[in-house]
């Protein structure tokens, strides 16, 4: 008879990792986990190096991570970045519900399906950790209730990094481009909600030079996102989802564009939703006039504005520049 082998299988290498790293409240350390866990003892017995099984470890950690297993790494409170005495643990909550909430086998649908409409990218830490616990219950759904689910993922470079530095509690620094302006400004923030407000991604947080809080339009950040070493508080960030939907409200309250559409067409569906009824045609409220006019430009012929004179302006430049660049490029072909 063979004599057992001292490799584990990685599939129990991972589910050992897991259990160590679930039984944990303070954390393992690498050296650790590399000394105790089964799989990676025997590879060290077996007289492996620690450089190589330090490789296995970063593998089996992302592994995990793509399962959707929440490793939290914890480092020095002094100095976050030095990874060096780093420990790692998978918080118990993240896999269980307060005991007073339960939901029926319909709740439970809806919910799958609101989590199946975001990409993994998109969703903050918390939202995977609500999926993650709706999805530990178990329940099985009767039957569907959706035939499919939209996806909707976040293309804007700067929302990842933000999102990252946001849950980290860390301030950020970002080229930010204002209409009207050559150049783009550098702003320090400490960013306190991601808030998605007609149908675009904004950032709210406290603008550290002007020394007050402010929201900045996610596509005018025009370079690379800087998380910085700096923290704040994590308590600042309670309640700045709402303070800054309430502050992008009053704006578009101050402000309506008067439009005719033509009914039917891609252009009423969408402007409709957030419009009201008008003599003349409709009445849209809006936070950002080249946000906007960027908007009814694209819909062409199916949208007029009638006022203010100012945005009716900035579509026709639109158009016309639309209108040019096919003149050069008709004049290219000719």
């Amino acid at each position: 008879m063979a004599a057992p082998s001292s490799r584990s299988a990685p599939e129990e290498r991972l589910v050992n990792l897991l259990v160590a790293l679930m039984a944990t409240d303070q954390g393992l350390t690498k050296d650790t986990i590399l000394a105790s866990v089964a799989g990676y003892r025997e590879q060290s017995e077996s007289g492996a190096s620690k450089d190589a099984l330090e490789k296995m470890f970063e593998r089996d950690k992302e592994s995990l991570r793509g399962l959707g297993v929440p490793i939290e790494t914890i480092g020095d409170y002094a100095d976050p970045d030095d990874l060096r005495e780093a420990r790692y643990r998978v918080p118990n909550d993240e896999y269980a519900l307060p005991e007073d909430i339960s939901f029926t086998p319909a709740e439970l649908a809806v919910l799958a399906v609101a989590g199946g409409v975001w990409s993994e990218r998109s969703l903050s830490a918390e939202a995977r950790s609500g999926l993650r616990k709706i999805r530990a219950l178990g329940n099985d759904v009767d039957e569907p209730i959706l035939g499919f689910s939209p996806r909707l993922s976040v293309r804007t470079p700067a929302f990842a990094p933000l999102q990252r530095a946001m849950e980290q509690s860390r301030v950020v620094s970002f080229p930010y481009l204002k209409p009207g302006e050559e150049r783009p400004l550098l702003r320090r923030v400490r960013p306190l909600a991601l808030v998605d407000y007609e149908s675009r991604w904004h950032v709210f947080g406290f603008d550290i030079d002007q020394d007050a809080e402010r929201t900045f339009l996610l596509s005018r950040i025009v370079g690379d996102v800087t998380i910085t070493r700096e923290t704040f508080d994590a308590a600042l960030r309670d309640g700045a989802g709402d303070r800054a939907v309430a502050g992008l409200n009053e704006v578009a309250a101050r402000q309506q564009a008067l439009l005719e559409v033509n009914p039917g067409t891609e252009a009423s569906l969408r402007l409709r939703r957030r419009a009201q009824p008008a003599e003349q045609g409709i009445l849209v409220p809006y936070v950002d006039a080249q946000v906007l006019a960027d908007e009814l430009a694209s819909y062409g012929p199916e949208v007029r504005v009638v006022e203010p004179a100012a945005l009716r302006d900035e579509v026709i430049r639109r158009l016309q520049a639309t209108v040019d660049l096919h003149a050069d490029h008709d004049g290219e072909h000719a």
